[in-house]
């Protein structure tokens, strides 16, 4: 295979910005290029050095464009994509109301892979080149996912999401079928082409004790794989899981005592946390995702960014697709901007490129090796057009810097800031 030789800035991290001063952090050159060969990342550095180095290499120039890790969307539900931007309402009731329905349509394994073919091609239009899915009760809906991932070279996590109560008929499992269709999607799937099975419980209202506990069981069985589920995510919602659960400390604790809380765990939302919860997920090494346009729209709250990230735990971005309203990762880092200033907090262009790429495959316990442009990543690349309507070029027109040239990009920016999306180096 030819190697390929893309030129423009370039922008990548060393380490965490959130640990590490900026500056230290983060490299960014004017006159960058990134070698890719068979898929991965080779070299990174200087544009001419590079090109004069592998004159045999096919070059792409995108010139001022700023050529980026490709984004990695840490927590979505593929099933909810016909359905986003329904108006409204609090968590339960919108679930009942859109997503339900929605849902129960999964059953149909043709529907489920139109809709994940749209999906996947929304997020390469978005730039966004992992996506991280719940399903739906239907084992069809994971293997449509994962097939049309496969399509694409995709790397992407998902689960069949299990569900035995407070659901329609139309949408409940048992703990028994879940724990069996989990085992075999897992074991068909798990590490095949890029895919990375998740076991996924939708939340504690949702599942008995006795599902839960099957979940937990699974998980000990295979504790390499992931396990995704939903945390506090609203006030009302956490007083529910209170009545369903009198027993337990408090809502992590739901988990906790089934087996479900652990190092590879993926707790979304988690905006209303207890000290002692956040004390265990600490404690842990889990994971936890923030989804920012999601919280401000069903009206959940105000995500602690600087807390968490204070504590040391590992933390994604995510559009929560349909509950987020936007299928952009920029989009969604400008509402995890507004968030932390709401909460007292300036983040800088450099959090939020860190959360969408470094953080997000650190989350998924995939660091080095997706939303990365250092070497020995797989070559899933965006490159961000900082210049891709009036009213974005006008302001980076007066850019000092970098960051003052990406942040109205972030903010304002769109599916056309998107030049190019590579997914293991091939353009989509």
């Amino acid at each position: 295979m030819t190697d390929l030789l893309l030129l423009g800035q370039t922008l990548r991290f060393e380490a965490d910005p959130f640990a590490t001063p900026v500056e230290d952090a983060a490299v960014a050159l004017t006159h960058g290029g990134v070698l890719v060969q068979d898929g991965r990342i080779a070299q990174v550095g200087d544009g001419a050095a590079l090109r004069a180095a592998h004159p045999q290499a096919r070059v792409v120039d995108h010139g001022d464009h700023l050529i980026s890790a490709g984004f990695v969307d840490a927590h979505m539900h593929y099933p909810q994509t016909a359905m986003i931007a329904s108006w409204g309402k609090r968590l339960i009731d919108w679930l009942n109301t859109y997503t339900f329905p929605e849902e129960m349509r999964f059953a149909d394994e043709g529907y489920a892979h139109e809709i994940a073919g749209r999906t996947l091609d929304l997020a390469l239009a978005h730039g966004t080149t992992t996506l991280t899915s719940f399903c739906t009760i239907h084992p069809a809906s994971v293997r449509a996912f994962f097939d049309q991932a496969a399509a694409r070279g995709m790397a992407v996590v998902a689960g069949k999401t299990c569900m035995d109560r407070n659901a329609p008929d139309g949408l409940r499992d048992t703990a028994q079928s879940a724990y069996d269709d989990s085992k075999s999607l897992l074991e068909t799937y798990h590490g095949k082409a890029r895919a990375t099975y998740a076991i996924t419980p939708r939340f504690s209202p949702t599942s008995t004790p006795d599902q839960l506990a099957a979940m937990g069981a699974l998980w000990a069985e295979h504790p390499d794989v992931l396990m995704q589920t939903h945390l506090s995510e609203q006030t009302d919602e956490i007083a529910w899981v209170r009545d369903l659960f009198p027993s337990a400390r408090d809502y992590l604790d739901t988990y906790e005592q089934f087996g479900l809380l652990g190092a590879n765990g993926l707790y979304g939302h988690a905006i209303h946390l207890e000290p002692r919860e956040v004390d265990r997920l600490a404690e842990v090494g889990a994971a936890v995702v923030h989804c920012p346009t999601s919280n401000t729209f069903i009206g959940s709250g105000l995500f602690d960014m600087a807390g968490i990230k204070a504590r040391g735990i590992r933390t994604g971005l995510a559009t929560d697709t349909g509950g987020g309203s936007s299928f952009s990762m920029l989009r969604t880092m400008a509402a995890a901007y507004e968030v932390a200033q709401l909460r007292g907090t300036a983040l800088h262009p450099a959090h939020l490129m860190w959360l969408a790429t470094e953080g997000s495959a650190q989350a998924l316990r995939m660091g080095g090796h997706i939303g990365s442009l250092n070497v020995g990543a797989m070559a899933d690349i965006t490159v961000l057009d900082l210049a891709s309507t009036p009213a974005i070029a006008q302001r980076t027109s007066r850019a000092n810097d970098l960051w003052e040239a990406l942040f109205p990009t972030i903010m304002m920016g769109d599916d056309r800031a998107i030049a190019a999306t590579y997914v293991a180096g091939q353009r989509v």
